[in-house]
Order: C-alpha cells, then structure tokens, then sequence
C-alpha cells in the first residue's frame, strides 16, 4: 500500500483523496466497536490489565492489528488512564474501584488505515464532581469538531476548546496534543487544545487528524513517571479525555470513530 498518496501542503500535512475516507471509516469504526464493547467490562474489582486482554483479544478476532503493541517498546492495545492520570496509562495490576473515572484510549490497523479513539468510562457510581469534568471535556471535543471546515485554521480548532473548557473554570492540557494520521499513526499536524483563533494552519478538504482534548479539574501541568509512559497532573486533580479521528470534507467534517451503539459517553443509559 502506498502510504504517500495524495499530496503535501507546505506545512507537511498530507492531503487524503475521496477514497481515502471509506478506510478511516472502516478503522474507525472497529475502534469504536471495540470501546463500544468493553463498557460492560468497567466495574469495580475489575483490574486494568484485564480490560486491555479482552481489547487485545478483540482486535485479533477482527482480523485487525493493535497500533500501540511495539510501539516504541510498548506492549499493550490500549492506554488505561485512571482518575489523576491524563493519558498513556499502562495496563496492569490495577484494580478499578467504585467511583473511579477512567479513559480508554484504543487505536488500531484495518487494510493499512489507523482507527484511533479514546471515550471515559466509570467504573460504579459517577460523583458529581467527575461527571461535571467528563461532561465538559466532551463537549470541549464537540466545539472543537464543529469548526472543522475548509478556510478554518487549526488555531480556531484550540481556541473554541481552549475558551469552552476555561469558561467552565477548568484547564486544557497543553503538553500533548492530537495528530494526523491515514495509513500513519502520528503525522503533521500537531492539533493543539488551546490556541488563537485564525493561527497555525489552514484546513483543507482531505485532511485527517485526531482532536483529543485532555481537561484537568486544577491546574494544567503534567509530569510522566519514572516508566517514561504514565502522565499524570502535577496537582492530583482529576483529568479526562475524549478523543475522536475526523476528515475534513468540501462542507465541514467527517468523524471516523463514532459509536453505533451510542456509548461514546459514559452515560449512555
């Protein structure tokens, strides 16, 4: 497969053809079937390592390929990130206890393309606090998503989450960001989560990219641990993610990872 289809803007983003979409839809919507599927298996006593068998196990019985396992010595097919952990949890040990937020981050290989997406999950009973800081970092991602469309920079894309996230009197997290991605895991852009309206690049149709904003209920800063992996907040405070892959098409935008089953947030019914 040629994954150097299509054509480079002068930012190095990567122009995708019409045909391109149907295999990000395929990608995506295994991902999505698979975070669909393991919402059932998030309850307390459960462990993380647990969760993550059962993905693996999934992504193999579709036929697919789990980007993440031996990636960069990795060695899991998700990121399990549990209450004060932003992103890249490991999967371990870890036992899920009741009212413990998690996010969920799968992304996987489907005939060359990559399927990447990420959802919260509560294992039990959701307190208020939490699901106030869940709501908003999906409806940060949501506002984010709606600006997609040709003629827009992606500095409007971090404004809209940035001014959203912080009129509610919580953080966007700036060290990592969302990212390109086709028949590649991680290409130009970067997607950041914060910004100023009409900066950075413009968007074109044929772009492919993930928006994933990570919102912490204190302050923004992070620090990964000693297993050069785990990030987590500086101040303890809570934090959560959502995380879609979208195209930009000729009138706005094209999501690739949607949940058939309706369970992209956790509470779904």
């Amino acid at each position: 497969m040629d994954e150097h289809r299509g054509r480079l803007t002068r930012d190095g983003i990567r122009i995708h053809e019409e045909a391109d979409f149907a295999g990000m839809h395929k990608a995506g919507a295994l991902a999505s079937a698979i975070l669909d599927r393991i919402a059932d298996h998030v309850v307390p006593g459960a462990t993380t390592g647990a969760l993550d068998k059962l993905i693996t196990e999934w992504v193999e019985e579709a036929g697919a390929t789990s980007a993440t396992i031996g990636y960069k010595g990795y060695q899991h097919a998700s990121c399990i990130s549990v209450n004060h952990v932003v992103c890249h949890g490991i999967p371990g040990d870890k036992v899920l206890k009741d009212g413990d937020i998690l996010n969920i981050d799968v992304t996987v290989i489907v005939d060359g393309w990559f399927g990447d997406t990420s959802r919260m999950y509560v294992a039990g009973a959701l307190s208020r606090k939490a699901e106030r800081l869940i709501q908003v970092t999906h409806d940060a991602l949501m506002k984010g998503i709606e600006t997609v469309k040709p003629g827009k920079t992606f500095g409007d894309i971090g404004h809209a989450i940035q001014a959203y996230v912080e009129g509610h009197r919580m953080s966007v997290v700036r060290d990592f960001c969302g990212h390109g991605l086709g028949r590649v895991f991680h290409a130009p852009p970067n997607v950041l989560h914060y910004g100023r309206p009409g900066t950075a690049a413009v968007l074109e149709e044929g772009m492919f990219f993930t928006i994933e904003p990570m919102v912490n209920l204190g302050r923004p800063e992070t620090k990964v641990l000693a297993d050069d992996w785990t990030a987590v907040t500086r101040d303890k405070s809570l934090s959560a993610q959502f995380e879609h892959s979208v195209g930009v098409t000729a009138t706005g935008v094209e999501i690739f990872t949607l949940s058939d089953a309706g369970r992209f947030h956790p509470t779904y019914g």
